[in-house]
């Protein structure tokens, strides 16, 4: 793929992702990426298959791989940090311990 048919995508992608996630409202942006933690385990998958695709003698294509890992271990994690965190605020107190 060319080089500006490669940035023309990108573009295109971000501003449509920008223009989809603007109409949304509010209230339903936290359920919508909690519900959508699915996405980032397959973007960790998808890390660890570029890691072991990554060239042994190339320390940079592991370096990257690593850290591509790393964050999208992270990002799932958080999202379900998040959503845990959602749904604790529809807990009612009834039958906790205070």
């Amino acid at each position: 793929m060319e080089g500006f048919t490669a940035l023309y995508i990108f573009m295109l992608a971000a501003f449509t992702g920008y223009e989809v996630i603007s109409r949304v409202p509010v209230i339903l942006h936290t359920p919508l990426m909690s519900g959508s933690n699915f996405v980032h385990g397959v973007v960790v998958v998808g890390a660890m298959v570029v890691l072991g695709r990554a060239d042994a003698n190339d320390p940079l294509q592991l370096v990257i791989g690593f850290i591509a890992v790393f964050l999208g271990a992270a990002n799932a994690a958080g999202g379900y940090v998040v959503t845990e965190r959602m749904l604790g605020m529809f807990k009612s107190g009834k039958g906790e311990a205070k």
